[in-house]
């Protein structure tokens, strides 16, 4: 398997977006190149052996953690009032 090099902020990146529920193994392979086991292995590499033990048993069986077996189409988040914020007239003052 030829796996990129990653520089120790993609590192931290990558393990973040492990960290995280709703962020994908595919997500991480798109960005950083790195599959499934790959991120396990990084995972294993950069954790202290509990923290490795604690994201394993959580990642484990989770399915949004796999796009394929995830009910979630789109997992992004839009506030109804984003529209409202995001026109807001405050914010272009000078």
């Amino acid at each position: 398997m030829d796996i990129p090099a990653l520089t120790e902020e993609d590192t931290n990146r990558v393990i973040e977006m492990a960290w995280e529920d709703r962020t994908p193994f595919e997500a991480i392979l798109a960005q950083f190149g790195l599959p499934e086991q790959a991120v396990i292995e990084l995972m294993r590499r950069e954790l202290k052996a509990s923290s490795w033990r604690r994201w394993r048993a959580r990642v484990q069986g989770r399915p949004t953690k796999h796009r394929a077996k995830s009910a979630v189409d789109d997992a992004r988040f839009k506030s109804k009032a984003q529209r409202s914020i995001t026109f807001n007239k405050i914010a272009k003052r000078p």
